[in-house]
């Protein structure tokens, strides 16, 4: 009787844990879930700021960009 009482012991333990394991995959999952949402957000901006800063870009007169180019290289004056 004692290998029936041991297995039914290890039985109750795996149980245990599966429902730890559960518990565990389910926080996992919910982090993996915010963590998603946050790139997205974080996406979301990083494109508006492109488009404002292509935006500002587009304001600048020719002659600007031109020289700022020059003096980014190392070349000019």
């Amino acid at each position: 009787m004692s290998t029936l009482e041991d297995l039914a012991e290890r039985v109750d333990r795996l149980l245990l844990h599966h429902s730890a394991l559960q518990q565990h995959n389910a926080l996992l999952e919910q982090k993996l879930a915010a963590a998603h949402a946050e790139r997205d957000n974080l996406r979301s901006r990083l494109s508006a700021a492109r488009a404002r800063i292509d935006a500002l870009i587009e304001r600048l007169p020719a002659g600007d960009v031109d020289t700022h180019d020059r003096g980014a290289s190392g070349g000019g004056v």
